[in-house]
């Protein structure tokens, strides 16, 4: 998909910046007028955690003319293990304000605009109606949703990322030229495990981050083709990485051609509550097999996930044939369905593809098969 560059004019360099932006310059894609257009830029990043971290960094360093801090938290010593942009001697003061900091170390030619505020209904417009391209590195379903709506009704990019244990996820949401993020998850199945909760791998953050980066700057330029309306999918621990399309609704409520949602939500926390219908434990698997019950399991994970370890009796249907359909061509209605996959992310979009095709009888095994092997049958071995 061809998208014209983000900003069309833009700001002439000074003769310091063209020494620091050679490498760049040397690039026919960017050279000086995508450089130019770099530097008139502005882009706010939500979140100055483990995402944050590696694209503030970045874009710091790529030469972002204005850059943007949503973040009211304060840096923790268990921060550090992978939010970079933070130091120890910054343990217990603002985030934001340290990020800005670092920022400023790398590149003191960058315009840094500290907005030391939780992002709410309330402000969300304001504050990211400021900016040309907004990057999201938060960690809760509440906070994903408010910004994918602001994004709609402000008619900007929207560049997502996600973490989770070893796996990461990252796409652009542009309701312009492809889908939002409610396309994605029209509803949030689940609310899943913070990383306090279930760890993370550090370094992922900045593989997640990285990409998130580059898409905003190819995205600002007008080069290459931006990953709008495609999902990557990056597991760390197998260094694989997937890449699944992603079809825009026509009936979502917000970026359809009659969208049912024409504002922001009164009340995202409510929003996001966790809809514990969907959700089915190990405990009740077990005893479903056990007892003969008659249903479908299916495991949405990789083949190759599929061939290492699997939950006695389950069905192979990856993820993608869900996005591209021809998993819905076979699984039938009228049978009850419970769904699968490593952590119980990935099963969480199935489940919200079905149920947005009609599907009634089909919930998702909470914690996939991590927790299956943890709970049920450890000797399998966890992957």
């Amino acid at each position: 998909m061809e998208i014209p560059p983000l900003v069309e004019d833009g700001t002439a360099l000074s003769a310091e910046e063209l020494r620091r932006y050679s490498r760049h310059l040397a690039l026919p894609d960017i050279s000086t007028k995508g450089q130019e257009r770099l530097k008139k830029s502005k882009v706010v990043c939500i979140g100055a955690g483990g995402l944050g971290s590696p694209v503030l960094m970045y874009l710091a360093a790529a030469g972002i003319g204005t850059l943007g801090i949503v973040d009211f938290d304060v840096v923790d010593e268990t921060n550090l293990q992978r939010q970079v942009i933070h130091s120890e001697s910054e343990i217990g003061k603002s985030k934001a304000e340290s990020a800005r900091n670092s920022i400023l170390e790398i590149n003191s030619f960058i315009n840094v605009v500290v907005h030391n505020v939780e992002l709410s209904k309330s402000n969300a417009l304001d504050i990211l109606g400021q900016y040309d391209l907004i990057i999201d590195g938060t960690d809760n379903f509440a906070t994903r949703y408010l910004i994918n709506d602001a994004a709609v009704l402000l008619g900007k990019p929207y560049v997502w990322g996600s973490i989770y244990r070893f796996d990461g996820q990252a796409s652009v949401f542009w309701s312009d030229y492809g889908p939002c993020y409610r396309c994605l998850h029209p509803k949030p199945a689940i609310d899943v495990a913070s990383c306090a909760e279930a760890g993370v791998l550090g370094v992922l953050c900045a593989s997640i981050g990285a990409i998130q980066a580059t898409e905003a700057i190819k995205i600002i330029t007008g080069i290459g083709t931006p990953i709008v309306g495609n999902l990557i999918i990056y597991n760390a621990l197998n260094t694989s990485f997937e890449k699944i399309q992603i079809k825009k609704d026509p009936h979502c409520v917000l970026c359809s051609d009659n969208p049912q949602q024409v504002g922001l939500l009164d009340d995202y926390e409510a929003f996001c509550a966790s809809t514990i219908e969907d959700e089915i434990s190990v405990y009740e698997l077990k005893d479903f097999i056990e007892n003969g019950r008659d249903f479908l399991l299916v495991d949405v994970r990789q083949p190759y996930e599929y061939e290492l370890v699997r939950i006695p009796d389950s069905h192979l249907m990856p993820l993608s044939s869900f996005f591209e359909g021809r998993a819905l061509a076979s699984l039938p209605r009228e049978r009850e369905i419970i769904l699968y996959c490593k952590a119980g992310i990935r099963s969480a979009t199935a489940l919200d593809i079905l149920k947005s095709q009609g599907y009634t009888n089909v919930r998702h095994v909470e914690g996939g098969i991590l927790s299956w092997i943890a709970h049920i049958q450890p000797e399998l071995g966890a992957y």
